[in-house]
C-alpha cells in the first residue's frame, strides 16, 4: 500500500499484518510529532478499564483514559482542543493541541469548563527513535492517513475507529474490518 508521507497531525492505521503485538494490534494511533529526531504518537481506540478520577485523586472527572502506546506508562498525557484555556499547548495541527499545565486542565476540568469532548488523556505513548517509524513504514507495517477529522478526532469513538479506516482504505483491507482479532477465532 503506497501512503503519504507522515508528518506531525497525520494518522498511522496499523495494518491487519500486526497480529499479535498488543499494543498496536488494530491500532489507530494521532501522530504527535515527527522530527529527524524520532516520533511520538497517542493510540485513539484503546480506551482501558480506567477514569481519571482513579488515576488523580482531586477530580470526580469519569473521562476515559487510553493507552496510548507501550513507553512511559505510568505517566499521564493528554491532547485537547482548547488551547485558548490550556496555557503552554502545543499545536499538533488542526486544532489539535498537545499537553499544556495540567493543573489549569484539571482546575477547568472540577469546574466544568472543559468536558470529554475536549480534551482526552493517556497512559503512555508510542514512540520510534530516529528512522524507526521509516522502516516499519518500508516493512509495512502502517498505513498513514491524513486527519480529516480535524479537532473532532478526540470525540471519534474507539470502538470502531479501526475497522472504520478499513473500510475507507477500501479493497482488501475491507476484508479485514470484519474479521475477528485473532484470527484463530476464525
Amino acid at each position: 500500500m503506497i501512503t503519504i508521507k507522515p508528518k506531525k497531525g497525520h494518522l498511522l492505521i496499523a495494518e491487519p499484518s500486526i497480529i499479535g503485538d498488543s499494543s498496536f494490534n488494530r491500532s489507530v494511533i494521532l501522530l504527535a510529532d515527527f522530527t529527524e529526531e524520532g516520533s511520538i504518537g497517542f493510540i485513539l481506540n484503546k480506551p482501558l478499564e480506567y477514569t481519571l478520577t482513579d488515576l488523580v485523586p482531586n477530580t470526580e472527572a469519569k473521562f476515559k483514559v487510553y493507552n496510548g502506546g507501550p513507553v512511559e506508562q505510568d505517566n499521564l498525557y493528554f491532547i485537547h482542543r482548547v488551547p485558548e484555556l490550556i496555557p503552554e499547548s502545543i499545536e499538533i495541527s488542526l486544532g489539535i493541541y498537545w499537553g499544556g499545565d495540567f493543573d489549569v486542565a484539571l482546575s477547568l476540568i472540577n469546574l466544568g469548563k472543559i468536558d470529554a469532548s475536549d480534551i482526552r488523556f493517556f497512559l503512555g505513548y508510542s514512540g520510534w527513535e530516529p528512522e524507526q517509524l521509516e522502516k516499519e513504514l518500508q516493512s509495512n507495517s502502517w498505513v498513514v492517513t491524513e486527519n480529516i477529522y480535524k479537532k473532532s478526532l478526540i470525540e471519534k469513538n474507539d470502538d470502531a475507529f479501526w475497522k472504520e479506516k478499513m473500510l475507507e482504505l477500501g479493497g482488501d483491507y475491507s476484508i479485514w474490518s470484519n474479521a475477528p482479532e485473532n484470527p484463530s477465532y476464525n
